[in-house]
């Protein structure tokens, strides 16, 4: 990419860095992204409520247009890097790298104002990809405007810099945040027998949890316990009421819900034996992030033209990723980018985005973006 190009997207990510949103409030990180298309290139720039979008009209009209996403949100991270472009929102920092994601499709912008493409391109800037929500909103553009393709890329610790890393299939597995919560009746805790204590039932739903992992699947199924708490802790109290929440999470969608099924009969099981109350709610749904292999071939075509080394990923990567909606929608790719073997890892306060990777994200989507179906 051309250099003025390029000092000029690593401004742009050092300014989202300084003011990160957390999901679904990215309304100051859509306003940057705007005002920078709109002050450096001739897209045309839509805004959707909580997202937006540039498109480059290609020569050959409207309809079977390519699309690549950014997501735009920040974690609750503490900012501890001493950075001249810090986090100035106290406990919120940049710590999966959104703030490069959105620089990149930004530099690609600046790149096709300059190109002539066949096909429409679509540049689309998702909110709330951390807890799942975004893509899902986002995802509609795809048959609205006959998006035939869609590309994103993500930044990844642990792997060599700058090289292109991928897996066939499966990438990224489906998971989701299921709270279970019991509602019985405090007592004096010299009298547990005249109040209802779900405490039992709710350590019996997380020994049932470790026994469904022990049956067989057809794929990776986890469930992990990440809050177990009953009552207040008050010594003269037995708890009334307690809560389980679980992180659910599979290689196939079909066995997460089935898991999801389990857990709820043996809660509702184990609430009328105590004679508690009992709801639920899921939170943080992600569906499966899926690779089309021709859309990934055309991936490893432009690695290859653009002399960079394609790594091939022999497990899927455990995180998930809302990616998976718009592969729902058309054919489509999840590839990474190495930020170098011995980069801190994502969401850990020592983490920074790479900006040397910025340039090889814009010449791997302006390829894309070039190339024929």
């Amino acid at each position: 990419m051309k250099k003025e190009h390029l000092e000029k997207i690593i401004g742009l990510r050092h300014k989202l860095h300084a003011h990160p949103e957390l999901s679904m409030a990215e309304t100051g990180t859509k306003a940057a992204i705007r005002a920078f298309l709109e002050r450096n290139t001739s897209l045309e720039v839509v805004g959707r409520g909580a997202w937006l979008y540039a498109v480059k009209r290609g020569t050959a009209g409207h309809g079977g247009g390519i699309a690549f996403r950014a997501d735009m949100d920040a974690l609750p991270i503490p900012e501890t890097v001493g950075l001249a472009y810090g986090s100035a929102c106290a406990g919120v920092s940049h710590k999966c790298g959104h703030d490069g994601h959105c620089a990149a499709l930004c530099g690609l912008a600046l790149e096709l104002d300059g190109m002539e493409t066949g096909r429409d391109v679509y540049l689309i800037f998702q909110p709330g990809e951390e807890i799942g929500a975004g893509g899902q909103i986002c995802a509609g553009l795809i048959a609205e405007k006959d998006i035939r393709e869609i590309y994103a890329f993500h930044n990844l610790g642990g792997w060599p810099e700058g090289a292109v890393v991928y897996r066939r299939g499966l990438t990224q597995p489906a998971s989701e945040g299921l709270t279970v919560r019991f509602t019985g009746r405090t007592s004096h805790a010299s009298a547990p027998e005249e109040g209802v204590n779900p405490s039992f039932a709710l350590a019996e739903l997380a020994l049932y949890a470790r026994e469904l992992l022990a049956r067989d699947h057809r794929g990776m199924v986890l469930c992990t316990v990440v809050g177990l708490r009953a009552g207040t802790g008050d010594f003269g109290v037995s708890a009334g009421e307690g809560e389980i929440r679980f992180t659910l999470r599979a290689e196939r969608e079909d066995e997460m819900m089935a898991l999801e099924t389990a857990l709820l009969a043996r809660a509702g099981e184990l609430a009328r034996a105590c004679g508690a109350a009992v709801d639920h709610e899921i939170s943080d749904r992600f569906p499966e992030t899926r690779n089309d292999d021709g859309c990934l071939d055309r991936v490893l075509r432009c690695a290859g033209a653009l002399g960079l080394p394609a790594v091939a990923m022999d497990e899927l990567w455990r995180a998930s990723e809302d990616f998976g909606w718009y592969t729902k929608a058309c054919p489509g790719a999840l590839f990474y980018l190495g930020s170098g073997e011995d980069w801190p890892p994502l969401h850990t306060t020592g983490y920074d985005f790479n900006d040397r990777i910025l340039p090889i994200a814009v010449d791997m989507m302006a390829a894309l973006a070039a190339g024929d179906r």
